[in-house]
C-alpha cells in the first residue's frame, strides 16, 4: 500500500496566534502591517521571533536583534511573546488535525505530520481533504496553515514550504523533476551552510544536481553516512514513520542569556540555582532521573565551553543538580572572562523507578527530595511557574510569604 503523508504547518505561528487573539478583542490584525513578535529592543536578548509579510518587505529577518529591525522599519509594531497563548492555540490546532488522522506526530509547536495511509475509502480525494482541514482550522481558530501532501515525511514537509500562506501543495514522485530539483541545494531539508559551501564548490548548485551525483562522490565529500542520506533525500527517498506516540525525552536542557555580563561566581551561582530548579522540575514532572550533568558557558566574545560529569546513580533532586553544576562551573570558568550565557543539560536519562537502596541513606538527601515534591506540588496547584528554589532557601524577594509558608508547612509534614 502506498503511503500518504500530510505535513501541516501554521503560517508564521507566533504572529498568527497573537493576531487571532487581537482580532477577537477588536484590535488590528498584525499580519497586515509591519509587525513582529519579539523581545524588548533595549535588552540584549530582544530578537525577532516572527514577522509579518509587510515587515519582511523592509528586510526584517527572524532572529535578528530588535534594535536592527527598528532601524530598518521605525514604525514596526512589536508584540511581546506569550507562550501560554501559543500552547493553547497549538493544542487546538492539533485537536482538529487528530479528528482526521489515524496517526499524528507533533513535529514542533506549530507543525505536525498526519499518516493518512489506508484512508482512501473514507477520504477518496486527498487534495480535497487537505483543503478541508486547512479551511476548518482557518474558520474555527482564525489563522492559516499550509498543507504538504506526499508519499513520505520529507517530501510532505518540503511541499508545505512552497508558496505561502494558506496553500495546499503536493510533491509526488512524478513531480520531483519540476518542483523539487530546480530548488537551490540549501533548501533541501537538513542541509546547512557548511554543507552548502562544500556542494557549491563542487559545482552542485541545485537539489537536482545533488540527486544526479554518484553516491560515492558525495560520500567522499561529506562522509559515508551523510553522503548517502543527502543522496536519498535529493531523490525523494525517506522511510521514516509517523510516530503517533510521543517519544520520551533523551535529555533536558535550559540556558539563559543575561542582560548584563556575569563577572562573579556569586552571580553565576544565583543563575545556576534558578536553572537547576527549572530543569529538574521539568524532569521530575516526567518521572525521570539523570545520570549525567553538564554546564555550558558562553563568553562575551561568543566562545562556548562546556564541562560534564557522570553521577554514581541517577538523581532528580534540585540540590544535587545545583551543587554539581556549581562544581562544574568552578572548574570551567577562569574567574575573570565576562559571561553572557549559562546553561545546564541533563542527559543519560532513565525512568527506572527501582532506586538502589543503601544501608547508609542520607537523611539530608531525603529531606531535599521532600522539599522538591512540596515545591512541585505548589507549582502545580497554584500555577506558580515563577516560584523559585531560592524562595525556600530564604530569598524573601522571590515569592510572597503565603507561598513560602506553604512550602515550609509541607516540608515539616
Amino acid at each position: 500500500m502506498e503511503r500518504l503523508i500530510f505535513h501541516i504547518d501554521v503560517n508564521s505561528a507566533y504572529l498568527s496566534w497573537e493576531s487571532a487573539r487581537r482580532l477577537k478583542e477588536g484590535k488590528e490584525d498584525l499580519r497586515l502591517i509591519p509587525a513582529c513578535i519579539g523581545g524588548d529592543p533595549k535588552k540584549r536578548t530582544g530578537v525577532v521571533l516572527a514577522k509579518s509579510i509587510p515587515a519582511k518587505r523592509f528586510g526584517i529577518c527572524t532572529g535578528e536583534p530588535m534594535g536592527a529591525a527598528l532601524r530598518k522599519c521605525p514604525q514596526l509594531v512589536i508584540a511581546p511573546p506569550d507562550f501560554s497563548l501559543y500552547q493553547q492555540y497549538s493544542e487546538a490546532f492539533l485537536a482538529i488535525c487528530r479528528q482526521y488522522a489515524p496517526a499524528l506526530e507533533q513535529f514542533s509547536i506549530d507543525e505536525c505530520f498526519l499518516d493518512m495511509t489506508g484512508t482512501r475509502t473514507t477520504y477518496p480525494d486527498p487534495i480535497a481533504l487537505a483543503y478541508e482541514i486547512k479551511n476548518v482550522i482557518r474558520d474555527t481558530l482564525g489563522f492559516t496553515v499550509n498543507v504538504g501532501i506526499a508519499r513520505n515525511k520529507l517530501l510532505a514537509k518540503m511541499a508545505s514550504d512552497f508558496e505561502k500562506p494558506d496553500r495546499v501543495h503536493t510533491l509526488f514522485p512524478d513531480e520531483l523533476e519540476n518542483k523539487l530539483w530546480p530548488l537551490p541545494v540549501g533548501q533541501l531539508l537538513t542541509v546547512g551552510k557548511t554543507t552548502v559551501n562544500k556542494l557549491q564548490k563542487a559545482g552542485i548548485a541545485t537539489i537536482g544536481d545533488l540527486a544526479q551525483q554518484p553516491a560515492a562522490r558525495l560520500q567522499a565529500m561529506l562522509g559515508k553516512k551523510w553522503g548517502i542520506q543527502l543522496h536519498a533525500y535529493a531523490n525523494g527517498i525517506d522511510h521514516s514513520p509517523v510516530i503517533d506516540v510521543p517519544q520520551k525525552a533523551k535529555g533536558y536542557s535550559i540556558s539563559t542569556t543575561v542582560e548584563d555580563n556575569v563577572s562573579s561566581a556569586e552571580q553565576a551561582n544565583h543563575i545556576l540555582l534558578t536553572l537547576a530548579d527549572s530543569v529538574s522540575a521539568r524532569m521530575r514532572a516526567d518521572g525521570a532521573k539523570t545520570a549525567c550533568i553538564a554546564v555550558s558557558i558562553r563568553s562575551n566574545d561568543f566562545r562556548n565551553r562546556s564541562h560534564q560529569c557522570k553521577l554514581h546513580q541517577p538523581e532528580d533532586t534540585t540540590q544535587v543538580i545545583y551543587e554539581t553544576a556549581k562544581q562544574l562551573f568552578s572548574a570551567l570558568w577562569d574567574r575573570h572572562t565576562p559571561l553572557r550565557l549559562l546553561g545546564i543539560s541533563l542527559t543519560d536519562v532513565t525512568w527506572d523507578e527501582n532506586e538502589q537502596l543503601s544501608l547508609f541513606a542520607d537523611p539530608k538527601h531525603e529531606k531535599e527530595r521532600k522539599l522538591d515534591r512540596a515545591v512541585d506540588a505548589i507549582r502545580k496547584k497554584y500555577g506558580m511557574d515563577t516560584i523559585a528554589r531560592g524562595a525556600v532557601l530564604g530569598d524573601k524577594h522571590i515569592v510572597g510569604k503565603k507561598y513560602r509558608a506553604q512550602v515550609e508547612n509541607k516540608r515539616k509534614r
